[in-house]
């Protein structure tokens, strides 16, 4: 199009100059141009597009649909963007040898020009992430600190669309440009690496069935590595990665950057507007102490601080809760990746754990007033404040951390430590190996252990609040594993077992998924321990309230399976022992005297078995099915088999649908083989939260899988033949 033409029409359309403005920007970035000219119309275009985006941010993005960001869609519809990718990247150009070169200034309003169209004309982030050079290209401008949080902050729009998983070895000098960042560059490049190293969707893990993860296994493993896990081995191998993390995820408020630098870096978030809003909350909440420590001040007769004073501290904090919130997930995602025990080794040499116990009370845990620090449109009790993410993000480190690792002692101290070896010396019993091998240079420091500093926080948890999930999770992650009577005394002695039977007794706690964590919580807790179930009917002492209980129990099975499963399994234990100590138990306990009623488990198989199908087993419900084997194994070893599974045929029958249990169970069955006898499936999980050896769940499940219909305890002979119907395939597509 002519100028004139342009300019004619830009009368009626009201295109702001932006296509002259964009014909010059074209004829003036040639190859041999020195750009000097290409800045001057640079500076002309970029506040038509931030008043545009700011205002889109600012406005909540309310009414998207119905209004149009004319200058933005104008300067991508005449080419602005794709102009803009092009002058970017003449650095990957040479010519006669001489690499091409654009200053950081230049760089710096082409990305935010790029950024603001990003933001209002929708596509251009998706076309932008097509393009797999220019994304990869754009890492390398993060050498420069200029250019690092406005490169930053667009790769992160970027991979939030793209298709495919970028890989990091691809990036060239990856090792170098890592280790010369600064700690809060390094902070900053965590929220990219976020999207990098966590497989494509799989946050809702437990919710996707077992045959899809199980065809997705198989397939995987003829790919070779995902590219997430090719990222996270690619980070592991930059010298010191890890060790800066564990310090940047440690460092008190005060010893973060110098108030002079962090003001700057706070201008230069400023410009980058969903940062900018997380300011307008914090001027707020600067504003408001101001004002409450003029009020007291005054009173006082003391000079009064003014709200410049005041604001740097309420924002480094946020700052610093900000960037440790990156900082904890890239750490947890290493946690539970390929190469965890060697992060393990190195998070414990790094003392990580010691340092997150140092901030508890003042950073991760603190006690912060009515106008808590929120994102723009988010209240703060809203689970997005980072606030809350940064709560939740360090309990799920937690987890991590203590899920079946020795490792975990070192959330404690070393005044606890002697308590778990004078509770086994009491007990009379052998001090757990871990403990004894628990470097005690690597320990927690101060007062009280992480541990111990997370049961006091979850006592005080309010009913309604979404972290007693988290906080349950990360406590029974500790006693996982091989049961230790020494971890659970340690627990008990600490009033947990009667704040969780208050939760779901006295306070009738009503969400699934922290009852489920309650559960399971409490079996792990109480799981072969006397000790445990003395203080269970301790306070379970009234047939109203063990009736409240049971309800609990029986209103989903899910959730509550492996409760049952644990004291089925204590009983039978209990069953076994010469002890009077146990036989008093044994005599006194409701929910032992309960469980041990044959009707009572044939109630639990029944419709444990019922509940769940082939198709629609996930990680999250696969116990029910273990559940139900641990009660038939129990059987089978007082020779009752054949009881059990003619009582489940009678009340087959009775519900008038003959056959329809057992072949369901019979299904259940060969998924299970497949599933767990498959040779990278590791089966110490069913040993040790059973004491039952993983041959003999095989042999259990062979044998009620035997074809002859005369074996009495086969699962053919109680299907009658006309409701056979057992050879079905279940699809795993």
């Amino acid at each position: 199009f002519t100028e004139t033409f342009l300019t004619e029409r830009d009368k009626q359309s009201k295109w702001s100059g932006i296509p002259q403005l964009l014909l010059k920007l074209h004829a003036t970035s040639h190859l041999h141009s020195d750009f000097t000219e290409c800045q001057n119309i640079l500076k002309e275009i970029s506040p038509l597009l931030s008043m545009e985006a700011m205002a889109f941010v600012t406005e909540e993005r309310k009414l998207t649909q119905e209004t149009t960001y004319p200058n933005t869609y104008i300067f991508d519809l005449f080419g602005g963007v794709d102009l803009l990718v092009e002058i970017l990247m003449r650095p990957t150009i040479s010519i006669r040898g001489q690499k091409l070169k654009i200053s950081d200034e230049m760089s710096k309003d082409c990305l935010s020009i790029l950024y603001n169209t990003c933001v209002c004309t929708e596509g251009v982030t998706k076309r932008l992430a097509e393009k797999n050079d220019f994304v990869i290209f754009l890492f390398t401008l993060m050498t420069s600190k200029k250019t690092f949080l406005q490169t930053a902050t667009l790769i992160e729009d970027i991979l939030g669309v793209k298709k495919e998983m970028i890989r990091l070895d691809e990036v060239p000098n990856l090792s170098s440009l890592v280790s010369n960042f600064d700690q809060q560059q390094l902070a900053n490049f965590c929220r990219i690496l976020a999207v990098t190293i966590s497989e494509m969707d799989t946050g809702n893990d437990d919710k996707h069935t077992l045959l899809a993860k199980n065809a997705q296994q198989k397939k995987s493993l003829s790919l070779g590595p995902s590219a997430a896990e090719i990222n996270q081995a690619a980070l592991l191998s930059i010298p010191g990665f890890v060790e800066r993390l564990c310090k940047l995820a440690t460092r008190k408020v005060s010893e973060s950057t110098g108030t002079a630098s962090f003001l700057q870096e706070l201008e230069e978030w400023y410009t980058w507007l969903d940062n900018a809003l997380v300011l307008d909350a914090l001027m707020r909440v600067a504003n408001e102490e101001s004002e409450h420590n003029q009020g007291a001040s005054e009173e006082n007769g003391l000079p009064h601080t003014s709200a410049r004073t005041q604001l740097p501290q309420s924002m480094k904090i946020m700052h610093e809760i900000m960037y440790k919130l990156e900082v904890l997930y890239v750490l947890c995602v290493l946690l539970m990746g390929r190469q965890r025990n060697q992060v393990h080794r190195m998070i414990a040499e790094f003392k990580l754990i010691p340092g997150l116990n140092n901030l508890f009370d003042k950073l991760i845990w603190r006690k912060h007033s009515a106008s808590a620090l929120v994102l723009h449109g988010h209240n703060q009790n809203c689970d997005c404040s980072p606030d809350i993410t940064l709560k939740i993000q360090f309990l799920r480190l937690l987890q991590s951390f203590s899920d079946h690792h020795e490792n975990k002692y070192l959330l404690l101290n070393n005044q606890e430590l002697n308590e778990l070896s004078a509770i086994s010396l009491k007990a009379n019993i052998p001090e757990v190996e871990a403990v004894l091998n628990t470097d005690r240079s690597l320990v927690c420091d101060g007062k009280r252990g992480l541990l111990t500093r997370l049961l006091q926080v979850m006592k005080k948890e309010p009913a309604e609040s979404s972290f007693r999930f988290w906080q349950a999770r990360a406590v029974e992650s500790f006693l996982r594993g091989t049961t230790s009577y020494a971890d659970q005394m340690f627990l008990l002695k600490r009033g947990l077992l009667e704040h969780i039977l208050y939760c779901i007794v006295d306070s009738e706690c009503k969400s699934r998924d922290v009852l489920q964590s309650y559960f399971d919580l409490l079996g792990e807790l109480m799981k072969f321990n006397v000790d445990a179930f003395k203080r269970f009917n301790k306070y379970i002492n009234t047939d109203a309230k063990f009736q409240v209980f049971l309800k609990q129990i029986n209103s989903s099975l899910v959730d509550s399976n492996m409760l049952v499963r644990c004291v089925t399994l204590s009983l039978d234990r209990f069953e076994n022992q010469v002890d009077v100590k146990v036989a008093e138990v044994l005599s006194e306990c409701r929910l032992l005297a309960y469980i041990s009623q044959v009707p009572t488990q044939m109630s639990f198989l029944f419709r444990l078995i019922n509940i769940i199908h082939v198709q629609t087993l996930t990680q999250e419900n696969v116990s029910c099915l273990n559940t139900s084997l641990v009660i038939l194994m129990l059987a089978r070893r007082k020779e009752r088999l054949p009881l059990y599974l003619r009582l489940l045929q009678r009340m087959e029958h009775s519900k008038k649908y003959p056959g329809f249990l057992l072949n369901n169970f019979h299904s259940l069955l060969r998924f299970w083989q497949q599933h767990y006898l498959h040779k990278d499936k590791d089966s110490t999980c069913l040993e040790n939260s059973s004491c039952i050896s993983f041959s003999y769940w095989k042999e259990t499940v062979s044998i009620l899988l035997n074809p002859d219909r005369q074996s009495p305890s086969a699962l053919v002979s109680y299907i009658e033949e006309p409701y056979m119907d057992i050879d079905r395939d279940f699809t795993e597509e």
